[in-house]
């Protein structure tokens, strides 16, 4: 084994690479270098690859702050055994659970099943759907502390949506390295361990801000109001060079950018309590769906909230969700009087029971906002049972639909009824032109685990003949899109011209959040488990190897598994538009 120091080599397997170094005193850094990747998770292109870095921190405790990509399991895994023995790591802080900063948690798992994960209460969940199997967990809040001992005390923060709902950041009192994964990172692959050369990274830390930080600009605010009056000498990020020799030029710009970014943005307030029910899990899901649509949300505890922090957060707010805390919480009672004096009519209001056994009840409140002349976005949802994939899906819907109707219906809005929106023109001519472009029309269905999704599609085509593949422009916005990631699979079902009427208005119709999309849709199951429809002209199973990022839409590549047609003389309708800058 080979232990690398910030001078020397690193560890060579093609264009993967892995360097240790020393970052202060019992404390290394696991550098994982990917040279060549050209793109991450679908969001942006890479021009200089991107590393995965993990820490040790050796009290008399010790603790890994976050893995790696599955892609380094081998280097990774050797790199640690030669640094430690893993039965004697006490602790595996997860700063967040997207797979390049987790995948190798169940790894780690298997070499010391005595291990205590560390997390926020929502890491832990969704580290538990991820795993199945039973492992020890501490879980923690913004403030709270870990001693390892030797001085080495570690404080945790929260930074919800930066860019995860579980996010925390480590704060280590005795070297001053705060441990932030994604926060303050870039996608910069190179030999150098710290940021020495201010202007060769200035571009790329600014490019990854704006694909990853800025569409959650208050939540950076808010995450750099909670590290403010640390004393920080090292960031210690989970992607590119650490930040040393320019800190304070660094956080700066995060504020600078995040300042400008929020006067204009469309912010959704969500409150929630986090030690009761599911509210804190299930809020997370609904602010997903608010993200999805380009909304920016702001979580706030309401058992916590300083009653002047709510008022300015309603203030600011064009949509208002509250979980709903228990009736005995004074403190949150409290806020919820608050937010009441706050609102105003021109604001929207979708209101959710997480399931605590001792909710505040939801229809007094719910009637005390319409009073008010508020606009419901959602109907009350009612959750009493631990939540599964359906339950989150169903959030997920809800925040969509009110991001929606911030973004979008509330344009459009006329008499107190939703309208077709007006289009904006962009180009006459243009707008013609476009409209030439003829396509069929489909229906895409699929099926993950409890989740069954449909949309109808016009923008589909054949992409590929080695492999036989199609693409798809699916809207960021549809609710099918979180079930349209690589891997996944679906059934790309034709419409035929002479039977095509009854399943597009079907399809069209809006759903209510959590809706069965197949009510009344005759189906049957395809060996990828998606439904079929059976009055469809043929249908092709698929999976999907890519998406590309293409503005208000993804293109969705897939490979073709299989197919039929029901009518071999039968013709796919064709959908003409007159013009084309709308469906």
């Amino acid at each position: 084994m080979v232990i690398l120091t910030e001078n020397t080599p690193a560890i060579n397997v093609g264009r993967l690479t892995v360097q240790t170094v020393e970052i202060a005193h019992n404390t290394t850094a696991i550098r994982c270098l990917d040279w060549d990747r050209e793109r991450f998770d679908v969001e942006f292109g890479l021009r200089n690859g991107t590393t995965y870095n993990s820490f040790l921190i050796q009290g008399e405790k010790i603790a890994l702050v976050d893995t790696s990509h599955r892609k380094f399991e081998e280097l990774y895994l050797e790199i640690v055994a030669g640094l430690i023995d893993p039965n004697k790591i006490d602790y595996l802080i997860v700063s967040h659970t997207e797979p390049d900063h987790s995948g190798l948690v169940k790894d780690i798992l298997q070499l010391a099943p005595e291990i205590t994960i560390v997390g926020s209460r929502v890491a832990i969940q969704f580290l538990e759907n991820m795993l199945h199997q039973p492992f020890k967990s501490l879980l923690v809040k913004s403030g709270e502390r870990l001693d390892l001992g030797n001085d080495h005390q570690l404080e945790f923060i929260s930074a919800p949506n930066l860019h995860w709902p579980d996010t925390i950041l480590t704060y280590d009192h005795k070297t001053g390295i705060l441990y932030t994964c994604d926060v303050f990172g870039m996608h910069y692959c190179d030999d150098h361990t710290y940021d020495e050369n201010f202007s060769m990274i200035e571009e790329d830390f600014k490019y990854y801000y704006d694909c990853l930080m800025g569409p959650n600009a208050r939540s950076v605010l808010a995450a750099l109001k909670r590290i403010a009056n640390l004393e920080i000498k090292t960031v210690a990020t989970g992607h590119g060079p650490l930040l040393k020799h320019h800190i304070h030029q660094w956080l700066n710009k995060y504020l600078t950018w995040s300042l400008e970014q929020a006067k204009t943005e469309i912010l959704v307030a969500l409150f929630y309590a986090e030690d009761y029910g599911y509210s804190e899990h299930l809020a997370h899901h609904l602010g997903l769906g608010c993200n999805k649509t380009g909304v920016a949300v702001e979580l706030i505890d309401l058992n916590s909230a300083e009653p002047q922090e709510v008022r300015e957060l309603v203030s600011q707010a064009s949509g208002i969700v509250i979980a709903m805390p228990s009736q005995y919480s004074v403190t949150a009672q409290a806020a919820l009087n608050t937010i009441l004096a706050a609102v105003h009519q021109k604001q929207s209001i979708g209101l959710l029971e997480s399931g605590g056994g001792e909710d505040e009840p939801v229809y007094p409140l719910r009637n005390k906002f319409q009073e008010l002349g508020l606009f419901e976005a959602f109907p009350p949802i009612l959750i009493k049972e631990t939540p599964g994939e359906r339950a989150e899906q169903l959030c997920a819907e809800a925040g969509t639909d009110m991001g929606q109707w911030l973004t979008r219906d509330r344009q459009s809005r006329a008499g107190g009824d939703r309208t077709i929106k007006k289009i904006k023109s962009i180009n006459s001519e243009l707008e013609k032109a476009l409209g030439r472009i003829s396509t069929g029309l489909y229906i895409i269905t699929t099926k993950k685990g409890e989740i069954e999704s449909a949309m109808l599609a016009s923008w589909v085509t054949q992409a590929s003949l080695k492999p036989l593949g199609v693409a798809i422009a699916v809207s960021k916005e549809r609710a099918i899109e979180s079930l349209m990631k690589r891997g996944d699979r679906f059934v790309l079902n034709v419409l035929g011209e002479d039977n095509y009427q009854g399943l597009m208005k079907h399809f069209l119709k809006r759903f209510a959040p959590g809706a069965d999309r197949f009510e009344g849709v005759k189906t049957y199951p395809a060996s990828n488990n998606s439904p079929i429809l059976a009055d469809a002209l043929a249908y092709m199973e698929c999976e999907i190897t890519s998406r590309m990022d293409c503005g208000d839409h993804w293109v969705i590549y897939s490979t073709v598994q299989t197919g039929r047609v029901a009518n071999v003389n039968a013709l796919t309708t064709v959908h003409h538009r007159k013009i084309g800058n709308h469906y």
